[in-house]
């Protein structure tokens, strides 16, 4: 994760404060950006109130001229609730930058919805909450470099990024890493259930599984191998791994898990059709 100093960051506005809003605030104000260029709109009083006494930053109920004063805005809302959050926004934030993290919605339709071109859109993952996260972005081409250079700045406080040149391609990007932690998480409980069945403690079977994809994932990370070779170089033929590979391919695992990330694609395309402009 970057550690670029953020002090001479311009101020930023967040429209949602959940999850990734907080992932990303608190990035910042870990990387030195002052807390008085933070403003947030959170109509839930509850989140509210947790945001103001986890950062001390300014949250406010609703959408006011206040928000003028931000160069950048970072939109965390519902997918459903994009357009009425937009209709509130736009009349204060024209001359801005303005950075969607919200899944399925296009940015053709952020931009009728605000009346602005200077759209990045940006697919997290929840590893963001802890510094790990994996963000695919794409920016539309009224966007400049610099514009580009603040959305990375932003996104790198949370972990890695990528940029793709396709807007098509977020829906891809949603369905392997944006989605992808949930499929980290099934597996993880499948293998803490058979350690669990062949005679070991809860606790210490997920903390192998989690040990095991941790590690596999760095050494994937750092291996100038395929994760092909890299498994090919663990199964000797009439081995343990071999048994469980030939289980796994008479049920067509590799098939299926393709095709639920496929339905993953297919639901963010859909979003992007049901909720936008």
């Amino acid at each position: 994760m970057s550690t670029t100093d953020l002090s001479q960051f311009p101020a930023i506005a967040f429209i949602g404060g959940g999850n990734m809003a907080s992932a990303i605030i608190g990035g910042l104000i870990r990387q030195g950006l002052p807390k008085d260029r933070i403003q947030v709109v959170e109509p839930y009083a509850p989140q509210r109130q947790a945001l103001q006494q986890q950062f001390g930053i300014s949250a406010l109920p609703a959408a006011d001229s206040s928000l003028a004063q931000a160069q950048v805005f970072v939109w965390a809302v519902k997918p459903q609730t994009f357009a009425e959050a937009a209709a509130a926004v736009a009349d204060y934030s024209g001359h801005a930058l303005h950075l969607s993290v919200a899944a399925g919605i296009r940015s053709d339709s952020i931009a009728q919805w605000l009346g602005n071109d200077q759209i990045v859109r940006a697919m997290p993952n929840t590893p963001a909450l802890v510094g790990q996260g994996m963000t695919g972005l794409f920016a539309r081409p009224q966007v400049s470099a610099a514009q580009q250079q603040l959305a990375e700045q932003i996104i790198r406080t949370t972990g890695q990024l990528l940029w793709v040149q396709q807007e098509s391609q977020l829906d891809a990007v949603t369905a392997l890493s944006g989605s992808g932690p949930a499929y980290v998480f099934y597996f993880l409980e499948a293998m803490q259930q058979a350690g669990v069945e062949m005679g070991l403690p809860a606790d210490q079977a997920l903390q192998l599984a989690i040990g095991t994809f941790s590690g596999a994932s760095a050494l994937a990370a750092q291996s100038p191998e395929s994760p092909a070779v890299l498994r090919e170089r663990v199964t000797s033929k009439g081995g343990t791994t071999f048994a469980a590979l030939e289980h796994m391919r008479g049920a067509d695992i590799a098939a299926h898990f393709v095709g639920a990330m496929h339905a993953a694609e297919r639901r963010a395309k859909a979003l992007g059709d049901e909720f936008g402009g």
